[in-house]
């Protein structure tokens, strides 16, 4: 099939979700009010609770949740053919991660800026919060982890990359400080910041001394490292304990000096990403060739199909954005839809072009199924498939092919960095809450949190010994990522679905996708936590076994007491607040 009809054709899908769809929800489901007083107005607080521009937001919210997953997880998948990928991506977007993410983020809104986690408590019960927080907890901590480790390779493996991604941090710095201590506009700002970093990002593709690899620096890949871990072992633990210092800092200052600016910048970055890659294809108009589907698979994709694509189709971690950092900065509550369901649009737009990057990249049929023999294979390769890919479609601008595969690594690096410094502050926020739930005042405070957040994550991705090597924790928590981030998406849509019921309003647009997702999801985490990662296996899936059954059994308790909650007569009184709208 033609690669730009596919395109038009999910483009004419996600643009008739936003423009029919989001707006049923937001003005017969949800019946939002541009009157009503926000909690980032509320609550002001100028760090956390602070009213943002719908446009400075959405490329805060859009940058934190469009990471790496929504590129790699559609790179893995067309394992199983083109075609069942671009149907979860296309449908899933519209009918699930739309709702999600702009359900989650009304929610919040709705009820004083608290996260999912929170809400848990008032819509299900005390247990149901408690067992939800310890869920999130362990998916912000595989988050951390998983990125951590895909920049820290992007980084060694495109030592290019580096010094145009740290020049972005004094960069938004100063963006910061002109919009809001002098009231200046931040576009210009944020366009000039862009230039600037792919300036920068074309003379060190070119100049070999601002590439910083620190592989070479320490002898090459045969060189002893430090304390005798080998060269890619030593940059890989020096990147890690970087990262982890820079997202200390990142997560614990206000969000107006680093988090929105940066973001906003990211913002941008994606729109000229996206707009090169796909002016790319139309100049180039490649040939799609890739099987629709792969009979030959050694895997069914039903249904890990709908694991493997989570981001890109539906992510519980949308949801933890949503109501933990987004809604404390939502100026309005009618910019939930521009924010929310336009957010995960934009997202099924980037996991739409990794599909299509992936699928014509190469030049044969066999070809394809020789790089894609197995889905071992297609897990390892996916993400360094795309990043060929991309930069093969950026050629079709006339832009030289190192050049390309430059940028596209610090588009990659840029927004899987973007979601780990959210994370990590969601995670500071968790561990408060568990503070402040089990009396422990010392969790309460910012820098304990943060540091409890910081060093379980660089411990997790670090410690693990697998095939990879030293600090595989990153490789062997992507298939427990899937499920675990799916299952919250399921979780949040039923809370969703127990407001809107208990508001007297029609549920339905919550209820079809969470059970769609949730039976799809468990059902895929029995057959990995029982089959593939049972204890009779290696050493290396032993923790995959046990946070998968910890994490499944929790899944099942929530799911039951929220059914519950679903089903029953709900005769409290609902506050003001509750009942807005």
């Amino acid at each position: 099939m033609n690669s730009i009809v596919l395109v038009i054709l999910a483009m004419i899908v996600f643009a008739l979700g936003y423009r029919y769809y989001s707006k049923f929800i937001a003005e017969k489901i949800f019946r939002l009010d541009p009157d009503y007083v926000t909690p980032a107005h509320r609550y002001k607080d100028g760090v956390d609770f602070v009213p943002t521009n719908k446009f400075v937001l959405w490329g805060h919210h859009y940058t934190s949740v469009a990471g790496a997953a929504p590129i790699l997880g559609p790179a893995i998948a067309v394992y199983w053919g083109w075609l069942p990928a671009l149907l979860w991506v296309v449908l899933g977007t519209v009918f699930a991660a739309g709702v999600h993410d702009f359900g989650t983020i009304v929610l919040s809104v709705r009820n004083k800026g608290q996260s999912v986690g929170t809400l848990a408590h008032r819509l299900v019960g005390q247990r149901a919060k408690i067992l939800f927080l310890f869920i999130i907890l362990i998916l912000v901590l595989m988050v951390n982890a998983v990125f951590a480790w895909v920049i820290a390779n992007l980084f060694i493996t495109f030592p290019a990359s580096v010094i145009p991604v740290f020049i972005q941090i004094p960069l938004a710095i100063w963006i910061g400080y002109a919009v809001y201590k002098r009231q200046k506009k931040m576009l210009v700002p944020s366009l000039i910041a862009l230039a600037v970093m792919y300036l920068v990002a074309v003379i060190a593709s070119r100049v070999g001394f601002l590439q910083i690899d620190l592989v070479q620096y320490m002898g090459g890949e045969d060189g002893s490292g430090l304390f005798g871990l080998g060269a890619v072992s030593s940059a890989f633990f020096i990147w890690i304990i970087i990262l982890m210092v820079y997202v200390y800092i990142a997560s614990t200052l206000p969000v107006w000096k680093l988090l929105q600016p940066r973001d906003f910048i990211n913002s941008h970055q994606l729109v000229v990403g996206l707009a090169i890659l796909y002016l790319g294809l139309l100049f180039t108009n490649p040939t799609i060739t890739a099987p629709a589907t792969n009979p030959g698979a050694d895997i069914s994709w039903f249904p890990l199909l709908f694991i493997t694509i989570a981001c890109g189709a539906i992510s519980g971690f949308h949801g933890l954005v949503s109501s933990g950092t987004t809604s404390k900065q939502l100026n309005k509550e009618t910019d939930a839809r521009f924010v929310g369901y336009l957010g995960a649009t934009g997202e099924g737009v980037l996991a739409l072009i990794s599909i299509i990057a992936v699928i014509t990249l190469f030049p044969s049929k066999e070809e394809f199924l020789a790089t894609y023999s197995s889905f071992a294979d297609a897990s390892s390769s996916g993400l360094g498939n795309f990043v060929q890919g991309a930069s093969q479609l950026a050629t079709g601008l006339a832009i030289p092919a190192d050049i390309a595969t430059t940028i596209v690594s610090i588009i990659i690096v840029s927004f899987a960095a973007t979601t780990l410094d959210s994370s990590v502050r969601l995670m500071r926020y968790i561990i408060a809450e568990l503070g402040i739930e089990y009396k422990i005042p010392v969790l309460e405070k910012k820098h304990v949190a943060t540091s409890v957040a910081v060093i379980s994550s660089a411990a997790l991705v670090l410690l693990p010994e697998g095939p990879k090597g030293f600090g595989s924790g990153g490789y062997l928590l992507w298939p427990l990522f899937g499920t675990a981030n799916q299952l919250l998406a399921g979780i949040s849509l039923l809370l969703i679905a127990v407001w809107l019921k208990r508001l007297g309003r029609n549920y339905a647009i919550a209820i079809v996708p969470m059970l769609f997702v949730m039976v799809m999801t468990l059902w895929a985490m029995f057959k990995q936590v029982l089959f593939e990662w049972s204890w009779f296996g290696s050493n290396e899936n032993m923790m995959l076994f046990v946070m998968g059954a910890i994490i499944f059994i929790f899944a099942i308790w929530i799911s039951l007491t929220a059914v519950s909650a679903l089903t029953r007569q709900n005769n409290e009184s609902i506050d003001d607040e509750y009942k807005h709208g």
